[in-house]
This record gives C-alpha cells, structure tokens and sequence, in this order.
C-alpha cells in the first residue's frame, strides 16, 4: 500500500513535465512566428524603420517580441526572444534569448512594444556568443538611427557594439537598455532543438535550424533580400 502514494507522485511528476514540455514548445513557436512579423514589419515599413545601410551592415539580429503590454515606464522589464547571425553560408539557426534587468526607456501606455537589436561588429558578436553578456557592461549599445538612410550619421558605423530599437503601432525608435542582460534561454533551446545547445554552436552555423523554425528563418532571408535590393538601387524609393 506505500508504493500507491509514491507511485501516484511519479505519475504525477511525470505528467507535469510532459504538459511543460509540450507548452514550452508551443510558446517558442509563438515567439518565432512574432518575430518573424517583426522582420516582415521591417521591410514593408523603411521610411519608419531601421535604415537599409544599417540593417545591411549588422552581423546578427536579436528579436523581443511583445516585450510591454501596456503600463507606465518600467525598470527591470524581462522578455523572451530570438537571435540569429550571418554565417558564410547565410543565416545561422535560431537561438532562443531572454532579457531581463536594468533601466528601459519603455514608452507608457503602449500595447506590444517589439525589442530589435542588432549586434554591429565581431566585439559584439563575441559577446553574443558567450551566452551571457550585460549591455552598456560587458557590451556597448546606444539607440538606433530610424529612416530609409543613415549616411548623415556615421557614428553607428565606428562606435557601436549594438543598436538598439523598439517598435509599437508599426513606428521603430531608438531605445536605451544600459544594465539589460541577455543570455540564453536554455528551456526554449531544449524546447525546440530537443537538447542544450550551445548559443556559439547555433549562431556559428554549426546547427542546422529545425523544421518548426523554417517560416522564421525564411523571413530571416527576406529581410536580407530586401535590404541588398535597397543598396543595389538607392534612388527606387521602394
């Protein structure tokens, strides 16, 4: 008659992680089919987005979507994304990041605040890769320039580790995250790829991307497209 408890409890245990399993799969899906409308955002929006030249030049792109629901100005927000790096190939994998700490310059009152980062040099790529860096500490990053072009303002191109930018009602803006931390999200890499995985494994293209992120990588890919278009015919205003 003891072994019913202690069975009942295994039993227990064992349905619990399976249902945290299968949720955790199912919200890392819905976090890469957010950003992969973040990416769309960017293209079919330029005069209000991130600037083509800017865009073009980064070595990876770092995905928060739906970060603030709505509040006043929040220190210490945390959120959940994707980040994925230029590769000789292309585009690496997904990586699965979270963001948590410091002081934000969040708009008050806004629905659906998107969180873009874009890692500019090989310093700031090598931050990403160690799977645990503090912005503004270990990396700099200042607000992104917003419009079609940048070339008035050059100094994203000498100074800058990471630019960063926040999106509401389709309109980017630069946005500071001095104290931030981004680091990697190990229940969503298991979640997904069904085992730890390093970030330097995954964003150096050593990991092939799984089935389940293929529409995120293919807008991935659309947005390099798109912004390559731009710098072959600047004059087009498209």
């Amino acid at each position: 008659m003891k072994m019913r408890p202690l069975l009942l409890a295994g039993l227990f245990v064992l349905s619990n992680g399976l249902l945290w399993a299968g949720t955790g799969h199912e919200d890392s899906i819905e976090r890469l089919r957010m950003s992969s409308s973040v990416l769309h955002s960017i293209i079919e929006a330029p005069d209000r987005g991130i600037p083509e030249e800017v865009l073009s030049s980064a070595k990876c792109i770092v995905i928060v979507p739906h970060l603030v629901k709505g509040g006043f100005i929040i220190g210490g927000e945390h959120g959940r994304g994707i980040a994925t790096c230029r590769t000789a190939t292309g585009w690496s994998a997904p990586a699965f990041i979270s963001v948590g700490g410091g002081s934000w310059g969040l708009q008050i009152g806004v629905e659906g605040v998107d969180l873009v980062m874009l890692i500019m040099n090989d310093h700031g790529f090598q931050h990403l890769l160690s799977s645990k860096f503090q912005i503004g500490g270990d990396a700099s990053a200042s607000a992104g320039p917003v419009g079609r072009h940048a070339s008035a303002d050059t100094d994203w191109k000498m100074n800058s580790e990471i630019l960063t930018y926040s999106r509401s009602k389709g309109l980017f803006a630069g946005i500071t995250l001095d104290g931030a931390v981004v680091e990697q999200d190990n229940d969503s890499t298991q979640a997904i790829y069904g085992r730890d995985r390093s970030f330097r494994a995954i964003l150096s293209g050593r990991i092939a991307a799984p089935r389940s992120t293929i529409a995120f990588m293919n807008a991935v890919a659309a947005t390099g497209r798109a912004s390559a278009i731009a710098e072959a015919n600047p004059g087009t205003g498209k």
